[in-house]
């Protein structure tokens, strides 16, 4: 019988870390180098990389457009007054039938 191979348990880096990384790639090291050496994805740099070089820092809050901003805002008040619309609904059927 094949042996299951166990997932890869999530990991979490740091801001330094992140940043490290992202100045060894700067400085001239090979992105396939620091890959291997670090064991982390390839597009996992990528995105540091392309964090730093936008915006600087790596939380993803911290990268948001002012658009996306406020379409989260807007999505958010929009289920607020989609939920407040579904208890008028109830509450007038309750009244409706006294």
């Amino acid at each position: 019988m094949p042996e299951k191979k166990q997932p890869r348990q999530r990991r979490t880096y740091t801001p330094e870390f992140k940043q490290q990384l992202v100045d060894l790639y700067h400085n001239g090291k090979r992105k396939c180098d620091i890959i291997r050496e670090y064991d982390i994805a390839n597009s996992l740099l990528d995105k540091w990389i392309a964090q730093a070089d936008n915006s600087g820092p790596f939380k993803e809050n911290d990268n948001r457009t002012p658009e996306q901003e406020e379409l989260i805002k807007l999505r958010k008040q929009n289920q607020q007054l989609k939920m407040e619309n579904d208890i008028l609904k109830q509450a007038a059927l309750i009244l409706g039938r006294k």
